[in-house]
């Protein structure tokens, strides 16, 4: 699990996962997890605790519960980083298991895409051509804020689109 990387190079790695917030838990879990495996820390994300250690335990299951414990350390003290106080809460403070606590901050998050859905559909469905600025910019806007929804896994034709883009134009576009 040494990445040999440079202490600089860690942490612009780590400076590389946005801060989590209510809305882009979806982009902040993939920067996590390409950070995580970049640097060779994802073990503990990727298999489960190991048992514990006998007397009888090789030094090659001894070597691997410490690469474990490690990546367990590093993962969770780096999803700590990029998660504001006010969104730990207590309960995250007794989380110990990485993939426990990513977990935990995926149910919390999850219910705000269906929120980020709405609000979303509300921004697409309100939203008017003003006369002011480029059409082309204002119907990239549009295709822009689609294209967030499709990834949301709310896929909108192409057909209601333009209507979409069509009834929102001003009577001089008739």
């Amino acid at each position: 699990m040494d990445s040999g990387m440079a202490p600089a190079n860690i942490t612009a790695s780590i400076n590389t996962i946005p801060m989590l917030n209510g809305s882009n838990f979806k982009s902040w879990k993939e920067n996590l997890e390409i950070v995580l495996r970049v640097m060779d820390l994802d073990l503990a994300l990727r298999e489960d605790f190991p048992p514990a250690l006998t007397d009888k335990s090789t030094s090659e299951q001894k070597r691997e519960k410490q690469r474990w414990e490690k990546s367990n350390r590093m993962c969770v003290m780096i999803m700590k980083k990029s998660i504001p106080k006010a969104f730990r809460g207590t309960m995250i403070e007794t989380l110990t298991k990485a993939k426990d606590f990513l977990e935990h901050i995926e149910k919390r998050f999850v219910k705000n895409e269906k929120a980020e859905i709405g609000t979303l559909l509300t921004n697409l469905i309100s939203k008017g051509y003003t006369g002011k600025g480029n059409i082309r910019e204002y119907i990239m806007e549009i295709s822009h804020l689609a294209s967030i929804l499709k990834a949301l896994k709310l896929d909108l034709s192409k057909d209601l689109l333009v209507h979409l883009v069509l009834i929102s134009l001003p009577t001089q576009f008739s």
